[in-house]
């Protein structure tokens, strides 16, 4: 699939169904959607996202997802056979997270709230620490396993695979994602 920037636009401010198999083990959690993954309705799916190679390389799935044209059938039922779930601090469409306002992130945690009382994920893995310390108030938040706000459920920080935050790489995520799968019991 390939769309022009105008084409795009038109996915601004849209919503992704949040990704919740039955069970879920590990809950990612993404700022929120880029205008690529509203146009094919499949999360991290701008081509040169890193998630899904970083998700791979952590042996948390296995096979490579390639999202860019929306899931195909064997990536969903990988995703559902593995208990990973994905949503977002902000559930609507941008074309970057700076465009987000206060009050969205401010709104995050209620989100965040409603999801795990509702599906009881092992473990949530919120990807990008500036908008962690934002939505949840904690200016000092560093990457790794936080002060779960939710019983039963643990919490963790990893780096956003978005190729604008440069100081990660596919191998660096991988590593931060399979911290959190281990404690979802996905990989040991």
């Amino acid at each position: 699939m390939r769309f022009t920037q105008a084409e795009l636009q038109q996915f601004r401010d849209r919503t992704v169904p949040d990704l919740l198999p039955d069970p879920l083990r590990l809950l990612f959690i993404g700022i929120n959607p880029g205008l690529w993954t509203a146009a094919t309705g499949a999360h991290f799916a701008r081509r040169g996202n890193r998630f899904y190679p970083a998700l791979h390389r952590a042996g948390l799935t296995r096979h490579l997802i390639d999202a860019s044209d929306g899931y195909k059938a064997e990536d969903l039922a990988e995703l559902h056979a593995r208990g990973i779930g994905i949503s977002n601090l902000v559930p609507r469409a941008s074309a970057r997270a700076d465009e987000l306002t206060a009050e969205e992130l401010a709104a995050a945690p209620a989100r965040l709230d409603a999801l795990v009382a509702a599906h009881a994920p092992a473990v949530v893995a919120v990807l990008g620490v500036t908008a962690y310390r934002q939505a949840f108030r904690r200016p000092k938040a560093a990457l790794g396993e936080q002060e779960t706000p939710w019983p039963g459920t643990r919490l963790f920080v990893a780096p956003n695979p978005s190729g604008l935050n440069a100081h990660a790489t596919v191998d660096s995520l991988a590593a931060d994602y399979r911290a959190a799968g281990a404690a979802a019991g996905l990989v040991g």
